[in-house]
């Protein structure tokens, strides 16, 4: 195949080789990080807030009621979705065989998405908020949301269109399933829900709840994991045919699921025993991803001691596969029962959001910021230690939740106990919770810092 460099590897340009610009990859991957320190001092301060409730209470734009929505926009939307946009920028071109097919407009959709990200910022601190779980920003936001879609969209499907090789590879058809799938779940939960009312809306609200991860996280973050591991590991994807099976039984199956979010609500028994079968019917995509993945590491496992992006793509494959476990377990109607808007919930999607998907665009900013800045990583030492801290805070954090949730649960449903009982009885949960999200802040740092110096650093400064 013909080589490929991103232009800062190389001072010429060798014969008969591609390089790529990579001046978008460069800029979203930048911004994101930025973001994940950022929100992640909004994440320690509401974690606080559970164990001390009067936490800069006499601040409005301070309160939990402003914070928590920051803290979810910016997360899934400042860190995740720009991180994954950013490595579909540097990734497609390269699995196309050509250059992006516009860096300007690429640049563009940069600077938009930093405005929208920031015009987030002061607006949900302001009190500027729709209501609605995860479409909580205000109608022109977004709008810009949308135009900036359309042109991430129509830069990366005309380079697709443009490419030198007719087969796509499994990582191509997911980023064009996210692009297509992304357009039809934001504009449905941002904006069909207007012309909606009671229960109407909050179905469709939950509609693009769930599928906020299954169809724009969770497409894109596979898109990444595909192509990762067998780069990371210089070894072959294990089955392309497999991985076919895995992409089109997620594009029928997962629409479908957003309901089990209202079971024993006021919803038709029929729409909860579809969503339920539906759920179930997701570990079909699940394993077909997770056994394709695992067995690409065949006896490449000791890569793992040595690979930093490895640990983080593997361990995020793992949580995949427990998250996707854990949902269609919680969508079964007596377990709903116990675990539905407990801290359970908030448990399993930090385990989706945080210990899968942001540890796939983790390892894929590890991997990249290097080739595309041409120096090595700031330090080998840091990005391990940012690991180990990502983990062990994550793993605190979501068993505790699990646990806590599941115990909260089993209270409610004791019409004997007071709520505010079973609030106080939670208290050590939410102690252990804090903990567990200092330890995940200081991975966020650890990161953040190590891929900025990366970036900003000296060209000639030694990796340590």
């Amino acid at each position: 195949m013909q080589p490929q460099f991103s232009k800062a590897e190389v001072a010429t340009k060798p014969e008969g080789a591609l390089v790529h610009d990579d001046s978008t990859a460069k800029w979203f991957l930048v911004s994101s990080v930025a973001y994940f320190f950022i929100v992640g001092i909004i994440a320690v301060i509401i974690a606080a807030k559970f164990v001390w409730p009067d936490l800069m209470g006499t601040m409005s734009w301070l309160t939990y009621g402003r914070l928590r929505p920051l803290h979810v926009n910016g997360m899934l939307f400042g860190w995740l979705l720009a991180a994954d946009m950013g490595l579909a920028y540097y990734v497609i071109p390269r699995l196309c065989g050509v250059k992006l097919w516009s860096e300007k407009l690429g640049l563009a959709t940069a600077i938009l998405w930093n405005v929208i990200i920031l015009g987030a910022v002061v607006t949900l601190l302001a009190g500027k908020n729709q209501g609605w779980e995860y479409a909580e920003l205000p109608w022109y936001l977004d709008i810009l949301v949308v135009v900036a879609w359309i042109m991430f969209g129509l830069n990366v499907l005309m380079t697709v269109a443009s490419r030198k090789h007719q087969a796509m590879y499994v990582t191509i058809w997911y980023t064009m399933g996210c692009i297509l799938w992304t357009a039809f779940v934001y504009l449905t939960g941002n904006f069909a829900t207007l012309f909606t009312t009671g229960t109407n809306q909050a179905n469709l609200n939950w509609m693009y709840v769930h599928n906020a991860v299954g169809l724009i996280f969770t497409p894109i973050g596979l898109a990444i994991a595909y192509y990762f591991i067998p780069r990371a590991s210089n070894t072959p994807l294990h089955s392309h045919k497999l991985s076919m099976v895995g992409f089109w039984s997620l594009a029928f199956v997962y629409v479908w699921t957003g309901a089990h979010h209202m079971i024993h609500g006021p919803i038709s028994q029929w729409l909860q025993t579809i969503a339920i079968a539906f759920s179930l019917m997701l570990l079909i995509p699940v394993w077909a991803v997770v056994y394709n993945l695992f067995a690409t590491m065949k006896g490449q496992w000791h890569q793992l001691r040595e690979s930093v992006p490895l640990k983080f793509l593997m361990s995020g494959v793992v949580f995949y596969l427990l998250t996707c476990f854990q949902g269609p377990m919680h969508s079964l109607r007596t377990v709903n029962a116990i675990v539905s808007k407990t801290d359970w919930i908030p448990g399993h999607a930090h385990m989706a959001v945080l210990g899968c998907f942001s540890f796939f665009a983790i390892a894929g900013t590890y991997f990249t910021v290097p080739k595309l800045w041409g120096k090595p990583l700031h330090s080998q030492s840091l990005a391990n230690w940012s690991y180990w801290m990502l983990m062990i805070g994550g793993l605190g954090f979501f068993t505790t939740l699990w646990l806590g949730g599941f115990w909260q649960g089993w209270q409610w449903n004791n019409w004997s106990i007071p709520f505010i009982d079973t609030v106080i009885a939670l208290k050590p949960i939410w102690i252990v919770r804090f903990v567990s999200g200092i330890l995940m802040f200081i991975g966020i740092v650890m990161f953040a810092y190590n891929i900025l110096a990366t970036a900003l650093g000296d060209q000639q400064e030694a990796a340590v």
